[in-house]
C-alpha cells in the first residue's frame, strides 16, 4: 500500500507520472538478450526455488525486465511442489513499481495476458497482478521485506527535470544525490538498502557515477557494505532498442563481504554469446588463460573513482599517483572557456561586432584547432564586464548599448538574466580580458585521442574548450606530457566513454593527472620534451614522458609500447 503524499509532493509525483516524453521519463528501453542475460547473472533461473524467493523491479516501465521474470517464476512455479494456490504460492515472488500512469496501466494488463496465457483464471491474474505491480514513485512509496534480486534499467532523468518539491524531497532522504547527480543515483541507494543478506542487484544503467564526482557518496556505500561483484562495459554495443550517447554498464552488486571483481568488456549481443559469458562471470573459478573475463581486486577503495582497467596499468597509475604531485600541485591551473548562455547573441565576426573596441575579444573555439594547430576563423566575443569584475555601465559605451538593446529579448530570456533582471547583458561566466593575453594549452571536452593545442595568448577560449595554464612548466613541455600514453591512460581510466569510444577531457579528469615539479627535470629531458611537442611527434613524446615518469620497461609495454 503506498503511503499519502503531501500535496505539493503529489502534485510533483502527478506531474511525472503524466509526462509525455520518454526522455522526460527517462525510459530506455533495454533489448530482451540483456534482459536474459541480466536474469542470468543475478541466478534468477528456472532451476532456482524462484517462488520462495522475493525480486524486485523498481521502476519496470514496459516490461523488459517484468515480463521475462514472470516467465522464469511461473516455469520454476511449476516445476515445484507443495502448490496451494497461484495468489499464496506468487503473491509475495514479486514487487514492481512504475510511476508513469499511461506505461503502468498497459504493462499490467501485459503482466495480466501473460498469467491467463500460462492458465491462470483472468480473476485470479488480476489478483496477483494487482499484488505483484504498484504504482507510485519508488524513492518515495513504502515497500514490505527485503529481496534476494533486484533487477532493471533504472530511470535517467537529469535533475532540471525533476520539479523542485520533489527534488528537495529526495535530497533530504537519499545522501548519495550529491551534487549534479541524477536520478538513477537514488535508485540505486534505495535498491542496496533493500537487498537481503547474500541478495545481488543486476541494473544496466550510464556508467558516470562509478567515475564522476558526483558518484563518490554511493561509490563509498558500495566500498563500505557491499561485493562489486561483476562488470560489464557495454561501450558501443547495442544494448538497446534506441542509441544513447553515454553507454551504460551492467553491474552486479551482492550484499556479501567484499571481493575481487570480475570484469567483461563489449561483448555481442546475441543469446549464445551472452550465455557462455554468463557462465564464465559466474564460475567458481575462472577457467585459465580466460581473455574474455578479468577479475580484480580493490576496485573500489572508498569514495575514490574505481579503476575497471587491466591489473598492471591499475598498478601504474597507483604508482604514479603516490610518486608524484597533481597537475595544481605542480603550478598548472585547469580552467572552462566562455560560456554565454546566447551565443548568438555574444558571438559572432570579430569585425562585424559593432561595439567599442576593449568590448570584444577574439574567441577560439574547437573549429579553430581542428587540425591540432590553431586557425582561427575570426569570431569573436562581446566582454560586458569592467576590470574590477562587476558590469560595465552601458551608458558609457554607446555602441555596445546599442548592440545588445537590439538583442535584449534573446538575452534576457536566459534563466541567468531573469534570476537577476539588473544584470541583463551579463555572460554566464565573466570574461577575463588577461586570459586571452595567457599562453595557454587548449583541449576539446570530447575527443577520441588526446587533442592537446598551444595557443600562444592571443584568443579567448569558448565554453567547449578546456585550458591548461601554468607560471612554472614550459606550456610545449606540458603538451608533450598531455599528448603521450600516460595522459591518455589517466583520462581513459577515469573518464566516462562516450560512443564511438570518445573519452571526455572534462577538468575533472585532467585535475586527476600527475606532474613532476619542473624545476625537477633535467636540461636535457626540457629540450627532449619541447622538440617533440612542437614537431607533434606523438612517439617522440611517449618517449620523453615515458622517462620523465620513470616507467620500468614492463609499465611501458603495459601503455602499448617500450618507449624505443
Amino acid at each position: 500500500m503506498a503511503r499519502p503524499h503531501s500535496a505539493k509532493v503529489a502534485a510533483a509525483i502527478e506531474k511525472l507520472s503524466t509526462a509525455s516524453g520518454s526522455e522526460s521519463r527517462g525510459a530506455i528501453f533495454t533489448r530482451v538478450e540483456v534482459v536474459e542475460f541480466i536474469l542470468d547473472l543475478l541466478g534468477y533461473t528456472e532451476d532456482k526455488p524462484l517462488a520462495h524467493q522475493r525480486m524486485l523491479e523498481p521502476s519496470f516501465g514496459g516490461g523488459d525486465f517484468l515480463l521475462p521474470a514472470v516467465s522464469r517464476l511461473l516455469s520454476a512455479w511449476r516445476a515445484g511442489s507443495g502448490k496451494k494456490s497461484p495468489l499464496e504460492d506468487l503473491g509475495e515472488s514479486i514487487r514492481a513499481v512504475e510511476l508513469h500512469r499511461e506505461t503502468f496501466d498497459a504493462t499490467r494488463a501485459a503482466v495480466i495476458a501473460l498469467l491467463t496465457q500460462e492458465n491462470l483464471p483472468q480473476s485470479t491474474a488480476q489478483d496477483v497482478a494487482d499484488r505483484w505491480l504498484t504504482h507510485d514513485d519508488f524513492l518515495l512509496t513504502e515497500l514490505d521485506g527485503q529481496f534476494d534480486f533486484i533487477v532493471g534499467n533504472p530511470p535517467y532523468v537529469r535533475q532540471e527535470m525533476i520539479p523542485a518539491t520533489l527534488l528537495e524531497v529526495y535530497r533530504s532522504r537519499y545522501p548519495t544525490m550529491y551534487d549534479r547527480a541524477d536520478l538513477y543515483i537514488p535508485f540505486i541507494e534505495r535498491s542496496l538498502s533493500l537487498l537481503s543478506q547474500g541478495g545481488s542487484l543486476g541494473f544496466i544503467c550510464a556508467d558516470r557515477w562509478m567515475k564522476n564526482r558526483y558518484g563518490g557518496p554511493l561509490r563509498n556505500l558500495v566500498a563500505e557494505q557491499f561485493h562489486m561483484k561483476i562488470y560489464i562495459d557495454m561501450v558501443d554495443t547495442p544494448a538497446f532498442h534506441s542509441n544513447v550517447i553515454a553507454y551504460p554498464a551492467i553491474t552486479v552488486i551482492s550484499r556479501e563481504k567484499p571481493g575481487a571483481t570480475r570484469i567483461a568488456h563489449r561483448p555481442a549481443i546475441d543469446r549464445a554469446t551472452l550465455t557462455k559469458l554468463s557462465e564464465m562471470l559466474r564460475a567458481t573459478d575462472l577457467p585459465k588463460n580466460c581473455s574474455t573475463v578479468r577479475e580484480l581486486s580493490s576496485v573500489t577503495n572508498a569514495a575514490e573513482p574505481w579503476l575497471l582497467e587491466s591489473a598492471d596499468q591499475m598498478v601504474l597509475i597507483r604508482r604514479i599517483e603516490q610518486q608524484f604531485p597533481t597537475l595544481q600541485e605542480a603550478g598548472c591551473i585547469v580552467g572552462i572557456g566562455v560560456a554565454t548562455g546566447a551565443d548568438k547573441a555574444f558571438i559572432g565576426d570579430f569585425e562585424d561586432l559593432d561595439v567599442e573596441a576593449d568590448r570584444k575579444l577574439p574567441l577560439v573555439t574547437t573549429r579553430d584547432i581542428a587540425s591540432g594547430e590553431v586557425n582561427w576563423q575570426g569570431q569573436g566575443v562581446i566582454n560586458p564586464f569592467a576590470e574590477n569584475g562587476g558590469l560595465v555601465d552601458l551608458k558609457d559605451y554607446p555602441r555596445l548599448r546599442r548592440y545588445l538593446e537590439a538583442r535584449q529579448e534573446v538575452i534576457s530570456g536566459r534563466h541567468c538574466a531573469q534570476k537577476s533582471p539588473g544584470n541583463w547583458y551579463r555572460t554566464i561566466d565573466r570574461i577575463t580580458p588577461a586570459l586571452a593575453k595567457k599562453p595557454k594549452l587548449l583541449i576539446p571536452d570530447i575527443k577520441g585521442e588526446a587533442h592537446i593545442v598551444f595557443e600562444a595568448g592571443k584568443l579567448y577560449p569558448h565554453h567547449n574548450l578546456y585550458y591548461l595554464t601554468s607560471e612554472e612548466w614550459n606550456l610545449r613541455a606540458l603538451q608533450a606530457v598531455m599528448l603521450s600514453a600516460v595522459t591518455r591512460l589517466f583520462v581513459a581510466t577515469y573518464s566516462t566513454k562516450m560512443r564511438g569510444g570518445f573519452l571526455r577531457f572534462q577538468a575533472q579528469y585532467l585535475r586527476r593527472l600527475r606532474l613532476p615539479h619542473w624545476r625537477s627535470v633535467s636540461e636535457s629531458l626540457r629540450i627532449e620534451l619541447i622538440e617533440a611537442a612542437t614537431k607533434r611527434d606523438i612517439q617522440a613524446c611517449n618517449r620523453a614522458a615515458f622517462k620523465l615518469y620513470g616507467l620500468s620497461h614492463e609499465e611501458k609495454s603495459g601503455l602499448g609500447g617500450n618507449g624505443s
